[in-house]
């Protein structure tokens, strides 16, 4: 199957979105989470939803909030789909990939452990002038175990 450079550039451009993302969460609290969502973009975790910028910031401010807690979500898989056949009209585009989230209250150098979360994201993406954006995130949990998620109802 012949992959198109212009499918490559745009996978490569959505996953380096995503795993700017996720650096943000990891390393400042989320603190520039609601950047790469629209206005009215969808947070979709499995226990609770969070709409528009404000309660997605809500959540990461809830999370800062309760203390520490380190945490690695590690980004696999990427495969990203545009909507259409002609790129230079590509406003739209689904990705999917898998989360490994490894995480645990408490500052470093914490025990090892396996990923408290194994998870296939979807996310639709849409392109605004120059950027994109997450319109809507879902999280679809494959494997859990180990210490919980935080996911409060906001």
């Amino acid at each position: 199957m012949k992959i198109s450079r212009e499918r490559i550039e745009l996978t490569q451009q959505l996953h380096a979105l995503v795993i700017d993302y996720w650096w943000d969460i990891d390393t400042n609290w989320g603190r520039n989470a609601t950047q790469y969502y629209t206005e009215d973009g969808v947070f979709k975790g499995m226990a609770n939803s969070y709409e528009g910028r404000d309660k997605i910031r809500a959540f990461y401010k809830w999370r800062e909030d309760r203390g520490a807690r380190t945490v690695v979500h590690a980004v696999h898989n990427f495969q990203c789909l545009p909507d259409g056949d002609d790129p230079k009209k590509w406003e739209t585009a689904t990705c999917h990939w898998f989360l490994m989230l490894y995480a645990a209250d408490g500052k470093p150098v914490l025990p090892v452990a396996p990923p408290i979360q194994i998870a296939y994201i979807t996310d639709k993406m849409v392109k605004i002038g120059d950027g994109w954006f997450v319109k809507h995130r879902t999280f679809d949990d494959w494997f859990t175990g180990g210490i919980p998620t935080t996911n409060p109802k906001l």
